[in-house]
Order: C-alpha cells, then structure tokens, then sequence
C-alpha cells in the first residue's frame, strides 16, 4: 500500500475529473523547451522529481507535496553547481575551523559535535535563490525552476556561534567562509566558496546541521554536515561542510561576486550583507514574503456549488506571517485564510480558505503578508537572474 507521501507523488500529475493523466512538470508559464523536456526521474534514496539536469543534479519538488508542513527528506529539492560531489565517511570526516581572524584553529570529528555541544532544533525553510526563475519575463538564463525549489524541514545540529566560539573570533573579524567537499569536473571551475558577515555566523539561529526531519542528514542535503542560515536563501547553505574561515577582509571569488547579487534598492531587505555591497548591487540574503497554492493546478476540474477548499503555504525571511489573503474571481475580492500551526518564524506557515463556486472558470489567486507589513508583490521585480519572485501565485480552475 501506498504511504500518504508516495500518494501525494503518485498523483501529483493527475487531472481532476477522470481526465487524462498527465505529468505535472511545472506551471504554463515556463518556457517551452522547458516543460517539454523536464521528466520525472529519481536520485538514489529519493522519490521521483522533477528533474531539470543531471550533472550536476538539480531536481525539483512538486507544488502538491510542498503542501505538506514539512517536505519529507526523499522528496526534498535537489541543487548543486558542481558535478563531482564525494560521498563522505562519517567516521573519518573532519571539520576544519580556523583562518586570519580566528584566536586559534580546531579539527572537529561528527561525534565531537554531538558530544561537546549544545544540540539546536529549528524548522526552517531552504530555499533556492532562482525558485520560479523560469517564470521571469522576459526569460533569463539559469536553471528555469518552477515552484519546488524549496522545502521546509527540521534541522537539527548546534549552533555555528559555539564552534566559532571555541576557536577564538578576534575583533577585526568581518566575515566567515565555508567551503565544502563538492567540486567542478575541471581545474577551472571555481570552488564554490560562500561567506556570511561576522554577525549573522554569530547569530543564535545560525547552525551547523547534522539531521534534517529526525534523520541523520541525507547526502543530496550536504551528508555529514551543513550550514544553515533560516530565512537567507539556500546559496549559503553550504553542503559536505569542511571548512570554516573567519575573515578579517571580505571574501572574493565568482561565488559572491558577480553570482548571487541582486540590483540595490529593489527590494524590501533589512538584513543587509554591507561589506559585499557595491553602488549598484547587493549580495542576495534574506527571503522575501511568498505563497504558494500546493493543492489546485491549472485547468483542474471541480464540482460547482459544492464546497472546495484552497490550501497552501506562506514563508518569509523570518519575520512571521501575518495573515494570507485569497481571491476566487481574479482579485476583485479578497477573504483571509485561516492559518495553520504556527512552527516557528523561519518555516513555511499552512493556510486553508474555504468558498462554494458557482459554475464557470474561476482565478484563484493567494496573497501573504509578514510582521512587518511586507506583501508579495502583483508584479514581477525583474532582474537579469531571476531571483525573488514573489508575484502574486494564481491559479485557473473550472467548476461544472
């Protein structure tokens, strides 16, 4: 018998009303050499997804399934820059802590991390900086992501802050490297090098995981050890962790510029990475306000007047969801969704709105809002990478 979790992927490509299946590799709006090469295909250790490539691996997670409050590990979004990627033996790994504006240098096994240090549980969600790049318009180049580069999970690991503090940060300190363990096919392919400010390595809620959902962390997921930085974009979520630098002087390299920098002044960041800006670009970091719509596909099929539940997502850079807003008629009228569980300021927040169609075509449509007033946006902030798309999600369905 099929688990709830293989059920959801079962039928994630099924339309609504006895129709033809189909697979459901994304929305219309990518471009179509995309949807009509994008399959379903698997890694090991993981259900079917949607691939986009496969070297290096970059797979993505159905809209259906990002439904659920945490995305199960196997179903979990696959992204890397590099193809040759090791798998790494637990036992033997070493974490190396040290650099120019570090008091002192460590080697750090896997148990010693579990043994010396205070263990830190927190969800959060990880989310690729291009999620939805394929919907830009015009298109830009990268990996044209749907909605699925993203999950919410349980991380579990200590606190980056505690290991720092153990080597000694000196006060000159700006900045703190991680390198990890994957790399390109060729010599000239640059190391995939990410630093965060000094600040925010030091900010409670920065960790270095070892489990995700209650499991030692997968090795798609950055096995035995990854950083992770709730409500920043996943480029900094270095995976395969084997080295900690702190900096006395910015970090240089392709990895911080000229990749991952979005135009200065464009969008609502507080936590601003200061020491990497420039006059007309800023690093990307924190996640802006968005939702998703995980149960209704385009072109679906439904009973009028009989009672259809919208349900969905919404996520931020850590400052809380507020409220969600929903329209059945293509935003000429907004109703509020009742919220789910509340599992803490970094993860996803469920919602569900409830509305008895009338017969004919409806446009479904879910708006979020944050803490401190932010909403997504009616239309697209465009940038030449595709990064923070926060457009309003709609949704077309047919009620008879």
């Amino acid at each position: 018998m099929l688990s709830r979790r293989r059920l959801l992927l079962a039928t994630a490509g099924l339309w609504a009303g006895g129709a033809r299946a189909r697979p459901d590799v994304g929305p219309a709006a990518l471009p179509e050499g995309t949807l009509s090469s994008s399959t379903y295909d698997t890694l090991p250790g993981k259900l079917p997804l949607i691939k986009k490539s496969f070297r290096p691996p970059n797979f993505e997670t159905p809209a259906r399934v990002l439904g659920e409050a945490f995305t199960p590990n196997e179903a979990f979004f696959v992204r890397y820059h590099l193809s040759s990627i090791p798998e790494v033996d637990p036992a033997a790994w070493r974490l190396a802590v040290g650099g120019e504006a570090a008091a002192g240098t460590l080697s750090l096994s896997l148990d010693v991390l579990r043994r010396e240090f205070t263990p830190v549980e927190i969800a959060a969600v990880c989310q690729c900086s291009g999620n939805r790049r394929g919907l830009s318009n015009p298109h830009v180049p990268g990996v044209q992501w749907g909605h699925g580069a993203m999950g919410n999970a349980r991380w579990r690991g200590v606190r980056l802050k505690e290991v720092l503090e153990r080597a000694g940060v000196k006060s000159g300190a700006v900045e703190v490297a991680f390198d990890g363990t994957d790399s390109g096919v060729v010599d000239k392919t640059p190391d995939f090098v990410k630093s965060i400010p000094a600040w925010k390595a030091l900010d409670e809620n920065t960790l270095l995981a070892y489990e995700m959902n209650g499991e030692p962390l997968p090795h798609w997921h950055g096995a035995p050890l990854r950083l992770v930085v709730p409500g920043w974009t996943a480029t900094y979520w270095i995976k395969h962790l084997a080295r900690i630098e702190v900096l006395a002087q910015p970090l240089t390299g392709f990895w911080m510029n000229p990749a991952y920098r979005i135009p200065k002044g464009r969008f609502p960041i507080v936590d601003r990475f200061v020491s990497q800006e420039n006059e007309t670009t800023t690093p990307i970091t924190e996640m802006v306000v968005n939702s998703l719509i995980t149960n209704l596909r385009d072109r679906m099929l439904y009973r009028s007047r009989t009672p259809l539940f919208v349900r969905g997502i919404a996520w931020d850079g850590g400052y809380g969801i507020a409220r969600v807003d929903v329209s059945t008629d293509g935003g000429r009228t907004w109703g509020t969704a009742e919220l789910g569980e509340d599992f803490g300021r970094f993860s996803t927040r469920q919602w569900s709105f409830a509305f008895v169609p009338e017969p004919g075509d409806h446009v479904v449509m879910a708006r979020a809002t944050n803490r401190l007033g932010a909403s997504q946006s009616f239309e697209l902030v465009f940038n030449p990478a595709g990064y923070h798309n926060n457009v309003v999600h709609s949704v077309n369905i047919r009620c008879t």
